[in-house]
């Protein structure tokens, strides 16, 4: 997606991501991925469950998290283990979501391309 922002801030567009981490925790991953764009902190999940993405890790998950070091409520600042579903939307100036792509899996991402479409609809009418 970094190399997309130049296209995306062309469209008069701006990419910001939201993350339930802390704000502390949401920098140290910016840095450590170089990233570019702005990343909001959800605490608590409010945004996400407002779109109905938010979801309880099941408790099986959870040993697996711990297992392998992730730090959910630490990384989160609270005690849940509640994270959001990846998803990614291209919202208009009025508010209105043009673009919605939900997807559990993680490893699955929305195309590039697709943002770029719908940013160009948005723009042109």
């Amino acid at each position: 997606m970094q190399l997309e922002l130049p296209r995306i801030t062309k469209l008069g567009a701006a990419l910001v991501a939201i993350s339930p981490q802390t704000p502390e925790a949401s920098l140290i991953t910016a840095e450590k991925n170089a990233l570019t764009f702005e990343i909001l902190s959800d605490r608590g999940n409010g945004v996400a469950g407002q779109f109905g993405i938010a979801f309880q890790l099941p408790e099986a998950l959870r040993e697996v998290y711990r297992g392998i070091g992730h730090r959910i409520p630490e990384l989160n600042g609270d005690e849940t283990w509640e994270l959001p579903i990846p998803a990614t939307y291209v919202i208009d100036k009025d508010r209105t979501i043009r673009m919605a792509y939900v997807e559990p899996n993680h490893m699955k991402r929305v195309d590039p391309e697709d943002i770029i479409e719908a940013l160009s609809k948005c723009k042109s009418g």
